[in-house]
């Protein structure tokens, strides 16, 4: 095999992981635009998705297509009671004592976890079986395909949800400014509520599509919650296309690096293309705020 050809078979390999990166990445940038804080939580949320997806499916036996909208449903539920308990009922409001919160909510969900699937991984089977397709001359898997779509066809229904409903500009209001969202008669606590709902369900998908790829156990929701994490930064804290460029990029880094150095370093080198971007425009790549040197 050519250079030329192993290097597009990496981009292929990174565009694959960076689609689930760029998704966990926008639940981050739902919950930062709209309370400030940021959930590390998240991480739990694309865990949990594997886990109920393979209880839905290959425990209990169910159809593909019910068991991913239950899943969607049930991981949406506990962005949603994260929400209207321990962040709500929180007496303080400050964004470190939330912050908090969402790492005590982390061990939690990754507590009970382990206790209700165990602690050895599990994995789900692809969606459409395991033959290669050959795309000019590289291999991309049925999962693989499956990954593009459906995370193309989220961020649609998200751009047209934001831009296309009262409840999406609403968020988006309450994203520009809360007080003033709050003046207008935008019910805000609302409008956060359905952030950590559709976080969870972002979550949701990410976990449900990339399991078929790798494995699932009740401890990597830490890792991919760093990925997302890393990816929303890269791209702009808070900006959609920007977790978008910035989970591909992550994505893409992190194949290269294990195919032509040494998967051993795959992590450190993708997180090493962070602080250099982050070094030489701190905003991220899409961020248009202002930095302050203190």
């Amino acid at each position: 095999m050519t250079l030329s050809l192993q290097i597009f078979q990496f981009l292929l390999s990174g565009f694959t992981t960076g689609s689930t990166y760029a998704l966990i990445a926008i639940g981050f940038s739902l919950i930062h635009n709209a309370t400030g804080i940021v959930n590390f939580a998240q991480g739990e949320f694309v865990m949990l998705g594997g886990m109920f997806m393979i209880t839905f499916h290959s425990f209990l036996k169910l159809p593909m297509l019910p068991s991913f909208f239950l899943t969607i449903f049930c991981v949406a539920a506990v962005g949603l009671l994260l929400e209207r308990g321990p962040i709500r009922q929180s007496r303080s409001k400050e964004i470190l004592i939330l912050v908090m919160i969402t790492i005590g909510a982390s061990i939690s969900i990754k507590g009970l976890s382990m206790i209700l699937w165990g602690k050895n991984p599990m994995t789900l089977p692809p969606f459409s079986g395991e033959t290669p397709f050959v795309i000019l001359g590289a291999a991309i898997m049925p999962q693989s395909i499956w990954i593009f779509g459906i995370t193309i066809s989220v961020v649609f229904a998200l751009n047209s949800f934001f831009k296309g409903t009262l409840t999406g500009k609403a968020m988006r209001a309450v994203a520009a400014s809360r007080r003033s969202a709050m003046l207008t008669g935008i019910p805000v606590d609302r409008m956060i509520l359905l952030s950590f709902t559709l976080s969870g369900a972002l979550g949701a998908v990410a976990g449900i599509i990339l399991t078929p790829i790798t494995t699932t156990s009740y401890d990597v929701g830490v890792m991919l919650g760093l990925k997302g994490f890393s990816a929303a930064i890269l791209g702009g804290y808070g900006s959609m296309p920007g977790a978008i460029v910035g989970g591909l990029l992550l994505g893409v880094s992190e194949s290269l690096a294990a195919g032509l150095i040494s998967s051993e370093y795959k992590d450190a080198l993708a997180f090493l293309a962070l602080l250099a971007v982050l070094f030489f425009k701190p905003s991220g790549i899409l961020g248009r705020g202002k930095v302050r040197r203190v």
